[in-house]
């Protein structure tokens, strides 16, 4: 019997001291816990080969993270904060604003170096803006945005954060919010597990702002998850097809490589090479047809990627697994430390 779960399902009690507000001193530095069917293991993340085995294959997303956050100031003089969603063209973007009263469509927004914001179009919580007085939106942001630490992440964004929230293997520039379950890999650690004979193989899922807003209606049907672009390449569906001969396991790096893979299944698991968007909402219920072990970090109260590691996992065993994990003084999200899930048995 399928128990309907509602928004306070989700809740838990998060003392503010376990949020991470600083990575481990180095990559593989973070703990790892093993959440099984019948068990869990506390241990580090160097373990995490000792999991896998010859034949596995391990999926990461190579989205990189641009400098996001940009500030500047409308004519009359207020302070405007913006957090770019998506970058549409090479002088037009969808944004986030934060601002006491936000600009009407063809309102402006003065910012560094000269350059100039002015709003095409609003839908929603999303403004469209074209930039004037740029080069290209992507090579300017470079020079005058910020690094998009997540909003539970206190200091203000420094040298070692520009190194630290992006993944060694990033590539394709696009991403928000990085795709934190990645942050814990170094060279080394790729090295040991291409030695063990475990595959490697990316997709691409540009993580939005979207990701850390909060869960609104009590009813998850309800909910409207936003959308995110994710492309897979032909290599990842030949990779993903020869695991399965051979059998081996698939195991998804973040819950971004998750929706990718699953987003581009059919019934019977094959996946789809190519370019779309997804908006799949997972929750308890839902039928995984790729994925069969997920590396994850801990995840807030009431979030869209708590409900998914729930549905993916078990939702008593989350529960059970996250009711140790703060007995134990695990750090939580983007910094914090890491859990390899076991898919719950269908």
């Amino acid at each position: 019997m399928t128990t309907r779960h509602t928004l306070a399902d989700f809740d838990y009690d998060l003392p503010a001291e376990l949020i991470a507000q600083a990575p481990a001193s180095d990559r593989r530095g973070s703990r790892l816990l093993y959440v099984a069917p019948d068990r869990l293991d506390d241990l580090r993340f160097p373990d995490l080969p000792s999991l896998l085995e010859r034949g596995d294959l391990i999926v990461f997303n190579d989205t990189r993270v641009i400098n996001a956050r940009v500030r500047g100031r409308k004519p009359t003089g207020g302070a405007v904060e913006m957090l770019i969603e998506r970058i549409t063209g090479p002088a037009t973007a969808l944004v986030h604003l934060k601002v006491s009263h936000p600009p009407r469509i063809g309102g402006t927004i003065d910012l560094a170096d000269g350059a100039l914001a002015t709003v095409e179009a609003r839908d929603g919580r999303f403004f469209a803006l074209r930039f004037d007085g740029i080069d290209e939106l992507d090579r300017w942001l470079e020079r005058h945005g910020e690094v998009p630490l997540p909003p539970y992440i206190t200091h203000a964004p420094d040298a070692s954060d520009a190194e630290r929230y992006q993944t060694v293997y990033a590539r394709h520039r696009g991403a928000v919010a990085a795709p934190t379950a990645g942050l814990h890999f170094d060279p080394p650690m790729l090295d040991a597990l291409a030695r063990l004979g475990v595959e490697q193989a990316y997709v691409t899922l540009h993580v939005g702002a979207g990701t850390f807003q909060p869960v609104q209606a009590n009813t998850l049907a309800e909910h409207r998850m936003h959308a995110e672009r994710y492309a897979i390449p032909a290599s990842t569906v030949d990779a993903v097809a020869a695991a399965r001969r051979r059998g081996g396991r698939v195991i998804a790096v973040g819950t971004t490589s998750l929706r990718a893979l699953e987003a581009s299944a059919d019934e019977g698991g094959a996946i789809a090479a190519g370019e779309a968007q997804t908006s799949l909402f997972i929750t308890p219920g839902y039928r995984f047809r790729v994925v069969d072990r997920l590396l994850t970090n801990f995840h807030l109260p009431k979030s869209t990627l708590l409900m998914l590691v729930s549905a993916f996992a078990g939702f008593e065993r989350i529960r059970h697994a996250y009711g140790h994990a703060i007995e134990r003084r695990y750090r939580f999200m983007s910094y914090g430390d890491a859990m390899l899930l076991e898919r719950a048995s269908d």
